[in-house]
Order: structure tokens, then C-alpha cells, then sequence
């Protein structure tokens, strides 16, 4: 799915897709993020070249089925996966615990806990109390430059910020990060420990 079909799958045109897999890699019932927004699986199945129709092929974006399987990556001895979706708009459960920022101490306990085996699995050591500190003092600054800040590469940096995101700590902007109402109410309690004055 490339950012090319998003309008195509909000206007409900593109509900299909097809893959090459050993094995499923999406599950029927689940969410999942892409570049074109969340997407729900309605359903997974495999099926042979010979039982597309055109109708699969123009609803998975091609004019004709020959054109779909002349695109088709992967190795040609693969099962072909037809996947069923459709753009999934109710609330996104990030920006919802991003903005929860109603810590109780069981919930500063959980994030630490999280945060630690982050910093643990982590090749580089510790990394995400520096990271939230560090967006948190340059406020939709382009991550190349919080990256170098730190003497760290681009992409690795942003892989990491994104799992901050997933705890709800951090909020993606057009350029650069914010720290999330959450997130500042769990680095106000880190402060809180480290000076209880």
C-alpha cells in the first residue's frame, strides 16, 4: 500500500490488496497502520491466479487481472493472499492515551517498567529518558537535528521515538515531535523523584 492509493481506499474504491507469502502476514479482524491510515482486515485467504476476477483486480487498484499479477512481488512459487480491508476511522488508541495524562503510581511504575526494557534491549544503552528530555527542549525540531544533537543517525532515532509513540509519550508533527500531555506528566514525576524538594 503506497501513499498514492490513499485517496482511492478513503473513498472506499481500493478494498483489496493481494500478496505473495509463505505465511499470512496480517490477521482478519486486527488493525494495522500504514502510510494510508489504519487499516481493518476483514479477511485473509488464499486463493489460485485462475480465481481472480476482474472485479478483484479493479477493487485492488489494476484494470485487469493480468496487470494485477504482472505487479505482484514476490517469488511466483508463493501462495497468493488475497486480503479484504476496508480504512478503519474511529478513535486511534494512541492519541487517546497520548492525552491521558492523569498518572496514577501504578501507571508511572508501568511506563518505567517499559522504559527500562527499551534501554535494556537497547545496542546503544540507555536512550529514552534522553530521548523524551531532548524533545521535549526542542519542540517540533526536524529529527536529523535532534538526531545529530545526541550523535546518532536519522532513522535509528526515529525508529526509537516511535516506540516512545507507542506508549503514548510523543506526538508526530509535520516537522518533528512533541512531547504528549502524558509524556510531560511522566517526566514532571521523574523530576519530582530526582529533586523532592
Amino acid at each position: 500500500m503506497l501513499m498514492r492509493d490513499k485517496a482511492a481506499v478513503e473513498a472506499g474504491e481500493l478494498t483489496l490488496t493481494f500478496r505473495r507469502w509463505r505465511r499470512p502476514q496480517v490477521v482478519a479482524g486486527r488493525l494495522y497502520r500504514t502510510v494510508v491510515g489504519r487499516l481493518a482486515i476483514d479477511s485473509v485467504e488464499v486463493v489460485p491466479a485462475r480465481a481472480i476476477t476482474r472485479a478483484d483486480a479493479v477493487r485492488a487498484g489494476y484494470p485487469s487481472v493480468a496487470a494485477l499479477l504482472r505487479e505482484l512481488p514476490g517469488e511466483e512459487t508463493l501462495p497468493i493472499h488475497r486480503i479484504a480491508f476496508h480504512l478503519h476511522d474511529g478513535p486511534d488508541e494512541r492519541d487517546q492515551l497520548a492525552h491521558d495524562d492523569d498518572l496514577a503510581p501504578a501507571d508511572v511504575e508501568a511506563i518505567t517498567r517499559r522504559l527500562d526494557r527499551l534501554d535494556r534491549a537497547s545496542a546503544i544503552g540507555p536512550w529514552t529518558r534522553q530521548t523524551l528530555e531532548l524533545i521535549a527542549a526542542h519542540p517540533e525540531r526536524r529529527a536529523p537535528d535532534l538526531a545529530a544533537m545526541v550523535g546518532r543517525e536519522r532513522d535509528p532515532f526515529k525508529l526509537d521515538v516511535r516506540k516512545l509513540k507507542g506508549l503514548g509519550l510523543t506526538l508526530s508533527f509535520p516537522v518533528g515531535y512533541r512531547v504528549s500531555p502524558r509524556g510531560e506528566a511522566y517526566l514532571a514525576h521523574v523530576a519530582a523523584t530526582r529533586d523532592p524538594s
